[in-house]
């Protein structure tokens, strides 16, 4: 049962819509006035319940897939801006980088967003895999 308030024409209107039934009739009422109104479309069905996993997803090695933002490792580290999903991780560990070069490509909110070195370095250290779930803040690579 849902009600209504309707004002028309200055007018106050109350309209109740009790059920619908298999023949596209709806028992609605009008300021107390009971109604049957037949519809030109078929209603919708209610949406499916949304189930969700019962764990949470793990790697072969049993470890979380979400990366969780690691403590000051006094190591200077590329972050995730924001959380997301590693698409392809551009850079090696030993590799030289520049500043603004591409070194992770993050999938967020179905866009892909390219993650920069914010400083010319060597890469010393990757700490994610192609397609990890990793959180804001979360250490991505290390640059020294």
């Amino acid at each position: 049962m849902k009600e209504y308030k309707y004002k028309i024409n200055g007018n106050p209107y109350t309209v109740v819509v009790n059920d619908v039934d298999e023949n596209n009739i709806a028992h609605v009422e009008v300021n107390g006035t009971p109604y049957k109104v037949e519809l030109n479309k078929p209603v919708k069905a209610a949406a499916k319940p949304i189930t969700r996993p019962a764990s949470t997803p793990r790697t072969s090695t049993g470890a979380p897939v979400v990366s969780r933002p690691a403590g000051g490792s006094g190591k200077d580290a590329v972050k995730s801006p924001l959380p997301g999903v590693i698409l392809e991780i551009k850079v090696k560990e030993g590799e030289e980088v520049k500043k603004g070069q591409v070194v992770v490509i993050l999938e967020a909110m179905k866009m892909e967003n390219n993650i920069n070195a914010h400083k010319d370095g060597k890469i010393t250290g990757i700490k994610v895999n192609k397609g990890d779930s990793v959180l804001e803040n979360a250490d991505l690579v290390i640059i020294e």
